[in-house]
């Protein structure tokens, strides 16, 4: 695994752990921006070919 591929995959794992925090602070507007952060790395990720489990909802 390169480098970019490593380091894409730990952010979507970060923003994902973060997101679950929002929501179970029940800080909507923070989730909501974690949400918007974990599109974005899953699109730049499939720009580049790198596979990430499904989307959680």
């Amino acid at each position: 695994m390169d480098a970019f591929t490593a380091g894409i995959l730990q952010r979507i794992r970060n923003t994902e752990a973060d997101l679950d925090r929002a929501r179970a602070a029940g800080d909507d507007f923070l989730a909501d921006v974690e949400q918007a952060e974990l599109e974005d790395l899953r699109r730049l990720a499939s720009e580049h070919g790198v596979e990430v489990s499904p989307a959680r909802v």
